[in-house]
């Protein structure tokens, strides 16, 4: 991993630079952001749906791995598990994405201009699947995150009371939550690669 992770952008996004990277229609949010306690199947769930996805997919996954908050624990989170799966160019959809719906997934976001990033979505459990090439800076980030709030305590709870003091508020869509959260991710992502550097 790099010295320096790239801090994320803390660009709002608007309901048409959202339009235009969904496919299907966008789904406003129909109440509050839920956050829940951590639960301890949260692994376990990750584990079944990455047997899942290994084996409609075989070699073309690369690395696949839980991320987000629901991979942290004791860390309160939205009850959706993150995966994220590096394939040769994710911007071959075709390469991948049938494989996936087989299994039921569903193409939910295609980000051409940011890192190629394709999201897909399965349900029972929910799942946000991110798809991205090797070398991507953005899986480097995820990871480095879901890391360095596994082994710092402060920094999950400053995280988790943020996390709740957002979920409070009125947003119209989940993305809206997710852009208000980026300047404690930039401070906590800060500190953890000044760690990582002076390793």
């Amino acid at each position: 991993m790099p010295d320096e992770t790239p801090p994320a952008t803390s660009h709002e996004t608007t309901e048409d630079e959202l339009r235009a990277v969904t496919i299907g229609p966008l789904q406003p949010l129909t109440g509050k952001v839920l956050i829940v306690e951590y639960d301890p199947d949260w692994p376990r769930q990750f584990a079944a749906e990455a047997a899942k996805i290994r084996a409609a997919l075989d070699e073309r996954a690369l690395l696949l791995e839980h991320a987000g908050s629901t991979s942290v624990p004791n860390l309160a989170a939205k009850p959706i598990i993150d995966i994220v799966l590096v394939v040769h160019d994710s911007s071959d959809e075709a390469a991948y994405v049938p494989a996936l719906e087989a299994v039921g997934y569903a193409l939910r976001i295609r980000e051409p201009d940011w890192y190629d990033h394709r999201l897909l979505k399965g349900v029972d459990p929910a799942v946000n699947l991110h798809v991205f090439s090797p070398g991507c800076e953005e899986t480097e980030r995820m990871l480095l995150m879901r890391d360095w709030l596994r082994a710092h305590e402060n920094d999950r709870e400053l995280y988790a009371r943020a996390k709740r003091e957002l979920a409070h508020r009125d947003w119209k869509y989940t993305q809206n939550y997710a852009d208000a959260k980026t300047a404690i991710i930039q401070e906590i992502l800060a500190r953890a690669a000044a760690y990582q550097a002076s390793e």
